[in-house]
C-alpha cells in the first residue's frame, strides 16, 4: 500500500435525510444544552450582543431601515459562530471532560484551519447580502432617506413602489440564504470534525442538499424562522434557541454524515 493512499482522508458518505433526522437532532440538541447550559449560553449571549450592537450602529448612523436585512443577513452566519457548541457536543458523545479552557482553545485554533476559510466565505457572502439590500434599496427609493424607522414603513407599506422593493429584496435574499446554507449547513461541522479542505465541505454541504433537498431546505427555513423569531424581543431568545439549534445541527450532521 503506497504512502498517499495510508495518509489519504477517508471517504464521506451521505445519507438522504428524513424527517426523524431532523426530530432526533432537535431532541439531542436540547438534551445537550441541558447537559451544559453554561456553554450554550455563553455562545449564545455572545451572538445575542452581536446582534444588538449591530442594530444600535444601524440607529446610530441613520439606516434603521437596514434594522431588517441586518438582522436576517446575521442569521446567516450562525454555522461559524456556533463551533464552539459542536465542540460541546463532540465532547459529550465521546463522553469527554468539559472544560472551558479546551473549548475555547479549539475555537482560536480554527483560525489556522480550513474553518476560518469558512468564516471568511461567510464573511464575504454576509457584506453581498448588505450591499444588495442597499442596492435594491437605492433602485426603488433613490438616494431619499427615512428619518425613522416609522417613515420607513409607512413608505414601504403604503406604495406600490415599497411592495415591489419587499417582493424583490425577499425574492434576491432567498437566493442568497439558499446559497449560502447550502455550502454551510453540514461544511462547519464537518471541518471541525474531520482533516478535509473547505472546498470539500462545501462540496459535501451541497450534495447533502441535493440528496434531501424537501427535507434539508425545511430544516434551512425553519432555523432561519426560529432565529428571527427569537431575536424580535431584544436578541433573547437567541440565548436558548442559539445553543439548541447549534446542538442540533452537529447531530444533524452526524446522522447525515459517515
Amino acid at each position: 500500500m503506497s504512502e498517499e493512499s495510508v495518509n489519504s482522508p477517508a471517504p464521506i458518505t451521505i445519507r438522504p435525510a428524513r424527517l426523524d433526522d431532523l426530530k432526533h437532532a432537535l431532541a439531542h440538541g436540547w438534551a445537550d444544552f441541558l447537559k451544559a447550559p453554561q456553554f450554550g449560553l455563553f455562545f449564545g449571549a455572545i451572538y445575542a450582543i452581536g446582534g444588538v450592537l449591530l442594530v444600535w450602529l444601524a440607529f446610530i448612523l441613520g439606516i434603521s431601515w437596514m434594522v431588517y436585512p441586518l438582522v436576517i443577513g446575521f442569521a446567516l452566519v450562525g454555522p461559524f459562530i456556533a463551533t464552539g457548541l459542536y465542540e460541546v457536543s463532540r465532547r459529550l458523545e465521546l463522553d469527554q471532560s468539559l472544560g472551558w479552557k479546551g473549548i475555547l482553545l479549539v475555537i482560536v485554533e480554527q483560525h489556522r484551519r480550513e474553518l476560518g476559510w469558512m468564516a471568511f466565505v461567510m464573511l464575504f457572502v454576509f457584506w453581498v447580502w448588505m450591499y444588495q439590500a442597499r442596492t435594491i434599496f437605492v433602485v426603488f427609493f433613490g438616494s431619499r432617506g427615512f428619518a425613522s424607522m416609522d417613515g420607513f414603513v409607512t413608505a414601504v407599506l403604503g406604495s406600490s413602489t415599497g411592495w415591489w422593493f419587499l417582493l424583490t429584496g425577499h425574492a434576491v435574499g432567498a437566493v442568497i440564504s439558499l446559497v449560502l446554507y447550502a455550502v454551510t449547513v453540514i461544511s462547519c461541522p464537518l471541518l471541525l470534525d474531520r482533516d478535509v479542505d473547505f472546498v470539500t465541505a462545501m462540496l459535501t454541504s451541497i450534495r447533502t442538499i441535493l440528496a434531501s433537498p424537501v427535507i434539508m431546505v425545511f430544516w434551512g427555513v425553519f432555523v432561519i424562522l426560529a432565529v428571527i423569531l427569537s431575536a424580535v424581543p431584544a436578541f433573547l431568545g437567541l440565548l436558548v434557541v442559539l445553543p439548541i439549534l447549534g446542538h442540533a445541527t452537529w447531530h444533524l450532521y452526524r446522522r447525515l454524515i459517515s
